[in-house]
Formats: structure tokens, sequence, C-alpha cells
């Protein structure tokens, strides 16, 4: 069975990232649907899967996370407008009996992903 899943990590303070939004959408050309908001637990990651099984569909999708939010509730002094704020991973789904876990590691400076397992 397919899904998407996720896991936040600090670089900044060298921690999971507790309390991060995270939004899922699906992209269809222009249009954009929001499939599930979560909050990254303790561990960094979200209590279930963002999407999993016969919601899993071949197709583009978009994870938000809400970044600036997270280091503005941690006390970080960042300047205004934040130069990381909102961070936008759009990915391909092609096989959705697969894992798709998009791990994010990031800092109010900078951010990285990539494909995990």
């Amino acid at each position: 069975m397919g899904k998407i899943s996720t896991h936040v990590l600090d670089t900044m303070h060298g921690v999971p990232a507790q309390g991060v939004r995270i939004d899922l959408y699906r992209i269809n050309g222009a249009d954009r649907k929001l499939l599930k908001q979560a909050v990254s637990g303790s561990n960094g990651r979200c209590d279930e899967p963002l999407l999993q099984g016969d919601a899993m569909l071949q197709g583009v999708y978009e994870l938000i996370f809400h970044a600036g939010d997270y280091f503005a509730a941690k006390g970080v002094p960042v300047p205004e407008p934040r130069f990381v704020d909102q961070i936008a991973l759009r990915f391909g789904v092609a096989k959705p009996a697969q894992t798709y876990h998009v791990p994010l590691m990031f800092t109010p400076w900078s951010w990285s992903t990539y494909r995990g397992n």
C-alpha cells in the first residue's frame, strides 16, 4: 500500500522539529486541492501518513512546511520579512503503490530534502 509521509528536522538546533504545521495539496493543472493538514510531533513526524491507500493517485503533490512560524515560536530572531517562511516542496508520484517519504531539514536560512524510504 502506497503512502506519503514526512520527517522534519531542525538542523539549527540539531533536533526533530516538533510543532511544524504541514499542508498537503494535490496539484491538477492550475487547481490546487488541500488534502490534509498536520502538525509534526516530538519526533518530527506526523502521527500517521499524510496520504495512503486508495487515496494515493498518480500525479503532482505539494507539501507546505510552515518553517517561519516554527522558528518564531522558538524565539529565534530572524529578519522581517523572513528569509525562509513557508517551504513548498512540489513532487510527483509516478507509482502510487510505493512509499514517498519526503524528509525536510531546515534552518531559518536554508532547507534541503530528498526522497527517503
